[in-house]
């Protein structure tokens, strides 16, 4: 693995041009995309990005990639009604994620891999995957945490606030406890279940409304010990979705 932000040119060329016969390196780019987001008073607004970086971090030493430094902002209007949090549009997202593609595939990446951390980008970062790969620009996948939440199902212990819901609550905190436990707060946890709407989840709707505090759910139950299973699972079944890919990309490097 090698680090981009912290890599020479010539050291991040060499590791794309590795592979069969090259420097070394996978000619894997690895992106986490995140968000700055409320995660309540007790979580930083960066939640989503740490999160997202340190899945990518993982991967890309178990791939060879280049970990390039994550995007800290992502499409996260749903939460723009909190103080903080500051929300690009679909749009941006996806030309984001294109032009950055379009960079990799120009310094020599065979593949561009996107860790998704906040679930406002799925559908940009889809788009920017079709059109990077309906244009044969680079092989590209945008992974949403696989794997996650089958671990969630296993050693969540709270009630969550709505189905499908895991917000500033006992999951997202036990992952903060298990990568950055210096940025949790547990002197301020909160527990809030709000009353939704029967069509929550299927309409557009800003959460600022059913919860003063931003937290859905309740944090006290978090730990470490299972943010890092849930890390490792997500780690484990992302390896998993990535093997035919990884195998595309390693083929395409192959001598004719």
């Amino acid at each position: 693995m090698i680090e981009a932000v912290n890599a020479s040119w010539t050291d991040v060329a060499a590791h794309l041009a590795g592979g069969a016969g090259g420097a070394g390196g996978s000619g894997l780019a690895i992106l986490p995309f995140g968000a700055l987001e409320q995660h309540g008073p007790h979580l930083p607004l960066g939640t989503d990005t740490v999160t997202a970086a340190e899945v990518a971090r993982r991967l890309a030493e178990r791939l060879d990639a280049v970990l390039l430094p994550p995007v800290h902002y992502g499409e996260t209007w749903n939460n723009a009604g909190y103080p903080g949090t500051l929300s690009l549009s679909p749009a941006t997202v996806t030309a984001i994620a294109v032009d950055l593609g379009r960079a990799l595939a120009a310094s020599g990446a065979r593949g561009f891999v996107i860790v998704n951390g906040d679930w406002g980008n799925r559908m940009p970062l889809h788009a920017a995957m079709r059109a990077l790969n309906a244009d044969g620009v680079i092989a590209a996948i945008s992974l949403d945490y696989p794997g996650m939440d089958a671990a969630i199902d296993e050693l969540r212990e709270s009630a969550p606030a709505a189905p499908g819901l895991n917000h500033a609550e006992e999951i997202e905190t036990s992952i903060m406890l298990a990568i950055a436990p210096e940025q949790v707060l547990p002197e301020r946890y909160v527990a809030e279940y709000p009353e939704f709407p029967s069509d929550f989840g299927t309409l557009p709707m800003q959460l600022h409304p059913f919860s003063q505090s931003g937290v859905f759910g309740d944090p006290s139950t978090a730990t470490a010990a299972k943010g890092e299973a849930i890390l490792a699972a997500t780690v484990k079944a992302s390896l998993r979705v990535l093997e035919d890919f990884n195998a595309g990309v390693a083929g395409a490097r192959e001598p004719s």
